[in-house]
């Protein structure tokens, strides 16, 4: 196997820094490397056959025990330590609202897009178990003990939402109506409502009524690209992956008629090459339908096809982060708003004065996604650094301070007004 030098961090900062977006021809995954045919679907950790025994933290082992949903599922840090299972303090909050489920298998996912630490590309390299995901570990849990631990009093749990995320895998389906049926078995969904983060390719209409039967509050969608192109060359024919925009909308549109408004939505990956015009008419379409769109800031996974490409600049990121928000809750519409040449937005379609009060509110900078139990578009699913370092917030899993606005503002090329100062 060939060796690949990737970019530090300070080379990523300097990369992203010589233009205020990244652009298609720049954003070229590298091409998967051949597993040998013995590591292929979780060969090793079959063959050893070692039984899981409680929690499993990745990377502590030389090898993952066999572990399998429905019995685990694997959880994100945060999750973790806001559940207790693992111990530790986050950056600035208390840890995530969301208890984030990935189902898990030693086969792995079955797909291979080119952002993201779970693909199978990293066969010969990690086993599933250790592959880290949204820039953290994933602890691997036993269901029955999550289940336990947050039916003690699901009124005060932490947690304002639990959501299922599928991966592509033979026994996906099934196992996530296995995992949602223990879970509302035992906590109603009324108290801790579940979003359902889906795999398409795997999936048919009569799946995602069954899961809203069983209930089920959200169905969520992760295009991620934003355009068939990108989607083909990140998800798809591009890097040896089986996903289609075609089968994700078909997902996507029957989640609308099962789900109904407001109950539906997609996940859009910013910075891998589309123009913020073209992003941004994809948050208007879901908008028309009725759904909302829920936004990652693009970060080079370590292990990825693309972690030798540099992250999205904060300023192409602020305008879609703002524009996003406005177009799915401020009732402004893309038509309103004007782009240059090069698709960025130069205008967003308010007053100065009403598009000043909504950056000073702070919230269209926070992570977006479902939504939890303070306000509609205060995500439950804060997802604490998933998309970038601390030390340069991309989405705040917080309320952004008074410093945190005049840095956004700078970002957003827009002048920082001192009199705020405390």
């Amino acid at each position: 196997m060939s060796c690949v030098k990737h970019p530090d961090e300070t080379t990523r900062s300097v990369l992203a820094t010589q233009a205020d977006y990244n652009a298609y021809e720049a954003m070229q995954p590298r091409a998967p490397s051949p597993t040998p045919p013995e590591l292929r679907n979780g060969a090793r950790v079959k063959a050893a056959d070692q039984r899981p025994e409680g929690v499993y933290l990745p990377n502590n082992n030389l090898l993952a025990p066999h572990m399998r949903s429905p019995e685990y599922v694997q959880m994100s840090t945060a999750a973790a330590m806001t559940l207790g299972i693992m111990p530790g303090r986050m950056h600035r909050c208390e840890c995530t609202r969301c208890l984030n489920l990935l189902l898990t298998y030693p086969e792995g996912c079955r797909a291979n897009c080119a952002y993201c630490g779970l693909a199978r590309h990293r066969e010969a390299e990690r086993d599933y178990a250790d592959r880290n995901f949204i820039r953290v570990d994933w602890p691997a849990v036993p269901v029955e003990q999550i289940v336990d631990i947050v039916a003690r009093d699901p009124a005060a749990s932490p947690f304002h939402r639990m959501c299922i995320s599928m991966i592509t895998h033979p026994r996906s389906d099934a196992d996530t109506v296995a995992v949602l049926e223990r879970w509302t078995r035992r906590i109603d969904p009324a108290a801790i409502p579940v979003s359902i983060l889906s795999n398409p390719t795997t999936m048919s209409r009569e799946d995602v009524v069954r899961l809203k039967d069983l209930g089920a509050d959200i169905f969520t969608v992760a295009l991620d690209a934003a355009t068939p192109a990108i989607f083909d060359r990140t998800r798809g024919k591009g890097v040896e992956s089986p996903h289609k925009w075609s089968k994700y909308w078909e997902i996507l549109l029957a989640a609308r008629d099962v789900f109904g408004p407001q109950k539906f939505g997609a996940h859009i990956i910013v910075g891998m090459g589309e123009t913020e015009f073209e992003v941004l008419e994809l948050v208007q379409r879901l908008v028309d339908l009725g759904g909302h769109s829920h936004m990652f800031c693009f970060f080079p996974e370590k292990g990825s096809l693309m972690d030798h490409l540099p992250a999205t600049p904060r300023d192409q990121w602020r305008r879609v982060q703002l524009a996003r928000y406005l177009l799915d809750y401020r009732g402004v519409r893309i038509d309103q708003m004007r782009f240059d040449d090069r698709g960025r937005v130069v205008d967003y379609g308010l007053p100065r004065e009403e598009l000043e009060g909504v950056i000073a509110e702070g919230i269209a900078f926070r992570t977006s996604g479902c939504p939890g139990k303070f306000r509609e578009d205060v995500s439950a699913c804060d997802r604490p650094y998933g998309d970038s370092p601390p030390s340069d917030i991309a989405s705040f899993p917080f309320q952004p301070n008074r410093g945190d606005l005049r840095r956004i503002r700078r970002q957003l090329r827009i002048p920082v007004v001192r009199a705020e100062d405390p």
